[in-house]
């Protein structure tokens, strides 16, 4: 993992707060639609292994089932996305925007990009995948 010392994070309110500790995957971007249509734009997400996140606060975190078996996370006051969860995987996507500075990760790669804005350009010279990797 590219940031091993973890990190925490929480929604702009503060309603939910979490501590990562074990490490941190760099972020991918994902232009599929549902990102695109809860986050407003594409979602940038890091990752950690479930085992290694831990909720300080979750008095306003609420889930909603966007597909069989995934889940995403979100604070019911302020609207902050904040993580992903494929409940078949053993690690949960964390949105990048809602660590606290300094985050150790980076961009590392877009996928979902056949699903992506008309209104904006992928031009960052990172790979580029037009589905999730593994299937292309």
């Amino acid at each position: 993992m590219p940031n091993e010392n973890g990190g925490a994070g929480g929604c702009l309110c503060g309603g939910v707060r979490y501590r990562v500790t074990g490490g941190l995957r760099d972020a991918v971007a994902c232009h599929c639609t549902q990102c695109r249509k809860t986050t407003g734009h594409y979602g940038a997400f890091c990752a950690s292994r479930n085992e290694n996140l831990t909720l300080e606060n979750a008095r306003s975190l609420t889930w909603h089932e966007s597909s069989p078996g995934v889940r995403r996370g979100f604070c019911d006051k302020c609207g902050s996305t904040l993580f992903w969860d494929d409940r078949t995987r053993d690690y949960i996507a964390i949105a990048a925007g809602s660590l606290d500075k300094p985050t150790g990760i980076k961009l590392i790669k877009h996928i979902f990009t056949a699903d992506k804005g008309d209104y904006y350009d992928i031009d960052d010279g990172l790979p580029q995948y037009a589905r999730y990797p593994e299937t292309e």
